[in-house]
């Protein structure tokens, strides 16, 4: 109704801007009485010198005075004459009345959208915008969860991008409120306790050691659950404890699992893997061979790895077991040529991070 209303006031400003000159023109119209008038007074000047109550000095300069007024008389009743007719006028205050208000709402309404509701300065603010700055958008989340805080999916969003700005202890407060609001689960404790490690430098705590427990205990194969377990005990000294659950790991998980080449160069890391994996044929011919012989078949087997890798260098677990075998086998020359070969042939961006991420804990330089 506001719409409509200002549109009729538009409407009647322009119909009046057309008006206005019309309606001036008329007080401009002529008929003619102003130059007999100036005719008379010429006239008039005429008998007063005849009758000698003006000189004839006076007389000139009182002609060309009434002189110059009847000469702009007469050209302004020219002008008259040539504007247009009361008839016109007429003509054209109807088409101005008619006319701009059809035409406007001819064109506006195959072209707006006088249907669509009021969208204010304050509501567009608070509307999401993917051009906003991430921390914008999580100000206005925490501002939700203000006064909303037993919204469960609203702290599912909010914890892991608290985590990955690094607001460790908001990211705790916003896990455990997903927790309590949104239900448990073996994936929301790991992803605590994580945040816990992290708050604490890399450290596995008690209490981030009891979330990834609980963890666990929701469902054993949990692989973050189960990768920070063995990252404990390994920091509890218990090394043998964490090579058997992280070779758990590796022995039940999927083959193109994430999380296996972090889970191989950890049990690298603490010893727990003395020689390359063979497979079960190579297993059984190796029972009967001496050590020298045995030797013999893994570097065998490990050149032939790195033969494959280098006609398909995109095998990013390949090359962390190369990597790997080079340095349980002390060859760190190696070791360092396989890793700068596999940098060049992984093109993908997030498997070369994943490599990267991999031969961290190798102890190579670069």
């Amino acid at each position: 109704m506001t719409l409509w209303f200002v549109f009729a006031v538009m409407t009647a400003a322009a119909i009046f801007a057309v008006l206005l000159p019309l309606g001036l023109g008329a007080r401009h119209l002529s008929d003619g009485r102003e130059v007999a008038v100036y005719k008379d007074q010429l006239a008039e000047i005429e008998r007063d010198v005849e009758t000698g109550l003006i000189g004839k000095v006076e007389a000139e300069a009182a002609r060309v005075e009434i002189g110059r007024r009847l000469l702009a008389a007469a050209d302004q009743e020219g002008e008259v004459a040539a504007k247009p007719s009361l008839g016109l006028r007429r003509v054209a205050a109807v088409v101005a009345l008619i006319g701009v208000p059809v035409v406007a709402l001819a064109v506006y309404l195959p072209l707006g959208s006088p249907q669509l509701p009021d969208f204010p300065l304050t509501a567009r603010a608070k509307t999401p915008d993917g051009s906003q700055p991430l921390e914008n958008l999580v100000s206005q989340v925490e501002q939700h969860l203000q006064k909303n805080p037993t919204d469960g999916r609203g702290w599912t969003v909010l914890a892991p991008v608290l985590a990955r700005l690094g607001r460790t202890e908001d990211a705790i407060r916003a896990y455990r409120n997903m927790i309590t609001y949104a239900g448990d689960g073996a994936a929301k404790r790991a992803d605590l306790g994580e945040v816990i490690t992290a708050a604490a430098g890399g450290v596995v705590t008690a209490e981030a050691k009891a979330e990834f427990e609980r963890g666990h205990a929701l469902d054993a194969d949990e692989p973050k659950a189960n990768y920070y377990l063995g990252l404990a005990a390994e920091q509890d000294g218990r090394k043998d404890d964490a090579a058997n659950i992280w070779r758990a790991m590796l022995s039940k998980g999927p083959a193109d699992a994430p999380w296996r080449p972090l889970v191989s160069a950890a049990l690298a890391r603490i010893g727990g893997g003395e020689a390359p994996a063979l497979p079960n044929e190579a297993m059984a011919a190796a029972k009967d061979m001496s050590a020298d012989d045995r030797d013999a078949m893994i570097r065998g087997m490990v050149d032939r790895l790195a033969t494959r890798l280098k006609q398909n260098g995109d095998d990013v677990e390949g090359w962390l077991r190369l990597v790997r075998a080079y340095v349980v086998m002390g060859d760190l020359d190696k070791a360092k040529s396989a890793l700068s070969d596999a940098r060049q042939a992984v093109k993908d961006a997030d498997r070369l991070r994943q490599l990267n991420e991999g031969v961290k804990t190798f102890g190579l330089d670069g």
